[in-house]
């Protein structure tokens, strides 16, 4: 559809207003066409924007991870993966029953009693990087804090050195914003020849963290290749930490300029509703990763044929006022019931009550120690990652300013 009066297509206004605005782009989207092709600097999806289509959409078995599978049989075993190997083999990119398989191997160790254990650990962490901070200057809250914090909780909990952190939330940075195939097949290649070194270390002397376990459920005949042990490590330690990340950091932000919301942290009973609306309100992850129609499909009345390729966006299913009333407004007495910021169906995300648990953990030692703490960059001057899946400033400068005494 062309705008007369600009020339410019719809999907040319949309772009242009996600990498802005993308809660903006959405509800315009959501109003205007529902269900619309849209060119991400990946190629061209046809974006799915409201509730009932976006949920539907993530359990609907004709909307396929491994693009693969939508070519006639004949085809697939000579058609490339699309994604450089062992991104490839991430759960992400696969479809049942190989990703039965593989998430039935690490889906125990991210339960929520499990990942409750936890969190003596991450309350200690929490406290010492924030113990490290200056006060009263400027610090970058993203740099020294919000990437920080979940990146170790995730090595530690795979067992990746620390010396190595660091690195690793470099290269998963460039593996999730938007960026050159050949700098995604680079920092891919880097990432994986790390860790094959990494898993073969943990082969010849296993500790007790995930990886060694991984390692030893394939050594027992779980028929787990070295790639698909690679590729899930990738998976956890880029989803493990980026996700919560952004979410911590936006976070902040959000609660920075709201008194009521932020009250609610000194009561720890009122901290799971806030934490459960804030991950509603600002969907860490804005859009699932691409589906791919094995066969033609209508979704909200549009015909999609076999073979393009579908962004069901949680970010926008979220706020869309046909399931939430006032869906812009952070309200941490609402129903937050059905809210798919983790996804749906067998795809959900598994690391959900982990970020949950950081989620909680990090806002309230955050806000405790530092309830006066104030934004000094001015919202123009902040710079946004460009990704298709997430919205964060790059930098969030803040002044601690302790608690008075």
């Amino acid at each position: 559809m062309e705008n007369p009066m600009t020339g410019a297509t719809q999907k040319d206004s949309f772009t242009e207003q996600y990498w802005q605005d993308p809660h903006a782009a959405f509800a315009e989207a959501r109003r205007t066409c529902p269900v619309q092709e849209v060119d991400f600097e990946g190629g061209r999806s046809w974006l799915v924007t409201r509730y009932d289509e976006v949920k539907a959409g993530l359990t609907d078995e004709r909307l396929a991870k491994d693009w693969r599978s939508s070519l006639p049989a004949e085809e697939r075993a000579s058609a490339p993966p699309g994604l450089p190997a062992p991104m490839s083999h991430m759960l992400t990119s696969l479809d049942p029953p190989e990703h039965t398989r593989l998430r039935s191997l690490v889906t125990q160790a991210f339960t929520a009693r499990r990942i409750a254990t936890l969190r003596p650990r991450v309350e200690s962490l929490a406290e010492e990087l924030l113990a490290e901070l200056p006060q009263d200057e400027p610090v970058d809250l993203v740099a020294r804090f919000a990437i920080v914090l979940p990146m170790v909780v995730i090595s530690e909990l795979l067992g990746v050195p620390e010396i190595d952190r660091e690195e690793f939330a470099r290269l998963s940075t460039v593996l999730i914003d938007e960026c050159p195939d050949d700098e995604l097949a680079r920092a891919s290649a880097q990432m994986a020849t790390y860790l094959e070194g990494l898993v073969a270390a943990k082969r010849a002397a296993p500790d007790d963290a995930l990886l060694s376990a991984l390692i030893s459920a394939s050594d027992e005949g779980d028929r787990l290749s070295d790639l698909e042990i690679v590729a899930m490590a990738m998976l956890l330690l880029m989803a493990g930490h980026e996700t919560t990340a952004v979410f911590i950091t936006n976070s902040v932000r959000a609660l920075v300029d709201d008194d009521s919301a932020r009250a609610r942290l000194a009561d720890p009973a009122k901290v799971p509703s806030l934490v459960e609306e804030l991950l509603r309100w600002l969907s860490p992850a804005l859009n699932a990763s691409l589906r791919f129609a094995t066969e033609d499909v209508e979704i909200g009345g549009v015909k999609i044929a076999r073979g393009e390729s579908v962004t069901l966006s949680t970010g926008a299913a979220n706020r869309d006022p046909d399931r939430y009333p006032d869906p812009d407004v952070l309200d941490p007495d609402r129903d937050t019931g059905g809210h798919v910021a983790f996804g749906h169906g067998i795809h959900r995300c598994l690391g959900a009550a982990l970020v949950r648990l950081e989620g909680e953990v990090a806002l309230e030692a955050l806000f405790r120690r530092h309830p006066n703490l104030r934004v000094v960059a001015d919202p123009s001057e902040l710079t946004y990652r460009r990704s298709v899946h997430v919205h964060a400033p790059r930098t969030l400068p803040v002044v601690l300013t302790p608690k008075a005494s």
